[in-house]
């Protein structure tokens, strides 16, 4: 599988520094899009469990991973530089009235005018134990596509020297199936969601490259 960083393959290298100019020494060793893009981010308000239609849901249910805790860094093997699998979640407490589940990774740090989406998943039923590389291509549920047009999960790779990347797990418990087809973008799954979540539960972890 081809690495895909969350932005840096996406940005101009001629973001870098002035045709001729030698990079300061603190700099040589760091990538220069990175440090100059640090304090650009996509921001938290973008993530899909800010929208107007689910922020109300409460978040009542623990969403957790026996691999890394809540905003801890996540294993390598999880990530780009790694195996690229995908980690294993456990979800408790979910509200009466579930009928199934419905999962997106984001990642709001990235230096884009909106997160990074790693993950779109859906139908998942609440009964379910999601092991690892589960939600990679081929995994247990039904996956939609996520930026780039990567469909599964897509691990952590974060523009070098860009800082800490936060990686939000954002689980939504749903009252109805969505009936949805195909691989679905994040566009299409929040229409499908809307007027249908009724709890929502959130994992945080963090990956960096210097």
């Amino acid at each position: 599988m081809t690495p895909m960083n969350d932005a840096s393959d996406f940005i101009s290298p001629t973001a870098t520094r002035p045709r001729g100019r030698a990079a300061p020494a603190r700099l040589r060793d760091k990538n220069l899009i990175g440090v100059l893009l640090k304090k650009v981010r996509a921001g938290d308000r973008h993530l899909v469990m800010r929208d107007p239609r689910f922020r109300d849901a409460p978040c009542s249910i623990h969403l957790s991973s026996p691999e890394f805790g809540d905003w801890a860094m996540m294993p390598r093997r999880f990530t780009q530089e790694g195996e690229n699998l995908s980690p294993p979640l456990r979800w408790e407490n979910l509200p009466d009235g579930v009928v199934e589940l419905a999962l997106v990774v984001q990642d709001p740090d990235a230096p884009l005018p909106d997160p990074v989406t790693h993950l779109i998943a859906f139908g998942i039923a609440p009964s379910l134990a999601i092991a690892t590389g589960d939600l990679n291509a081929g995994g247990v549920p039904a996956l939609g596509k996520g930026s780039f047009g990567r469909v599964g999960y897509t691990g952590p790779r974060p523009i070098r020297s860009h800082g800490r990347h936060r990686y939000v797990f954002q689980l939504f418990a749903l009252d109805a199936p969505l009936g949805l087809s195909g691989t679905p973008d994040l566009k299409a799954l929040a229409a499908a969601m809307d007027g249908h979540v009724i709890a929502r539960g959130e994992l945080t972890g963090w990956y960096e490259r210097n």
